[in-house]
């Protein structure tokens, strides 16, 4: 299938090869990449070849190629003033992730449309990690397999926690979250594939979804609509791992738990934490999901020296040494190594 056209011009070269280059790398990017630093270059081109989405800079936005037609046009804001004539104006003086994002999403918000993606056929191994037990490690424990998985994998982690926190402790603002993901699957899924990549954050290598905001947002969906969406992300994406940090926050958590390749659950040798672990157990005994209890690994953490203390530093020290044991037997079932 031939692709759209996406032709980005700008005078200063070396932000020009650097934006297109960023784009081409793009995973599944549908549109092929031409790039000019000459305006009248860009015109000649233009002349001969239609243009799905031009991306100029305000330096290169001059007369002669304000007379052509191209099908979106969007304009790299270098002055801070924004240009009226233009539909959409973006800060050029952003990362190139921030403009990526702006593009998709003014592109597709005007009604681009978006060649389906192929199904790739990968087996995503769904791993969910789940504690009745409080303030336990869960999700340093699953951050630190993520991170760790991402080094050879490619690796998707999504935090189901009431108050996950992740503004804070990323000290940033996250523009979207995992109500965004099922709101384009619900609503445009065959946008998703292209708005995903707009929705995923990374951070030391592992891709992540912001959390929601809210706890009142899980107790909305339901189980079933959690899962049809991880199936999706399977199905158009190229994850080999899918790690899910849950709570009893999400409905109908074990039919989700049900759904995973393994189950992770951290333990501690105390009375209350024991307590509290019978009863879960008891629980999916009672309500015939002795399959969830079977699949599932308990780990007690030792005690350590010292723990991380921030998302960067999770694939190093005593903790990563036991999840990286973890996965080789567990995970990988000594089959390969991280």
């Amino acid at each position: 299938m031939v692709k759209k056209i996406l032709a980005i011009c700008d005078r200063e070269e070396e932000y020009l090869y650097h934006m297109a280059d960023y784009l081409e790398k793009k995973e599944q990017f549908p549109f092929a990449v031409r790039a000019f630093t000459d305006p009248s270059q860009l015109v000649r081109f233009m002349d001969k070849n239609e243009i799905e989405l031009l991306l100029i800079a305000e330096n290169a936005y001059d007369e002669s190629v304000k007379g052509k037609k191209a099908g979106h046009v969007l304009l790299l804001n270098e002055s801070g003033q924004e240009m009226k004539e233009v539909a959409q104006n973006i800060n050029k003086y952003q990362s190139s992730e921030n403009i990526f994002r702006a593009v998709m999403s003014s592109y597709m918000s005007e009604g681009g449309e978006m060649p389906r993606r192929i199904a790739t056929g990968n087996k995503m191994q769904m791993i969910g990690i789940y504690s009745p037990i409080g303030r336990c490690l869960q999700t340093t424990f699953a951050l630190s397999m993520g991170q760790l998985l991402a080094k050879k994998h490619k690796t998707l982690y999504l935090n189901f926690e009431s108050y996950s926190g992740f503004r804070q402790l990323l000290n940033r603002e996250f523009g979207t979250n995992l109500m965004d993901a099922l709101y384009y699957f619900n609503g445009e899924k065959d946008k998703l594939a292209y708005k995903l990549d707009g929705l995923v954050e990374s951070v030391n290598g592992l891709d992540y979804i912001p959390p929601t905001l809210s706890h009142r947002d899980l107790r909305e969906i339901t189980g079933e609509q959690w899962l049809e969406l991880f199936h999706e992300i399977e199905r158009i994406s190229k994850y080999e791992y899918l790690i899910l940090d849950l709570s009893e926050q999400m409905n109908d958590l074990l039919d989700v738990l049900r759904e995973c390749n393994q189950v992770f659950t951290i333990v501690k040798k105390d009375e209350i934490a024991e307590a509290k672990l019978r009863q879960y157990e008891a629980v999916l005994q009672l309500m015939n999901y002795e399959d969830v209890a079977a699949k599932t690994r308990k780990w007690n953490p030792p005690a350590f020296h010292r723990l991380p203390c921030n998302m960067e530093q999770l694939t190093h020290g005593e903790l990563a040494a036991c999840i990286k044991k973890i996965i080789e037997e567990d995970v990988y079932g000594g089959r390969n190594g991280i």
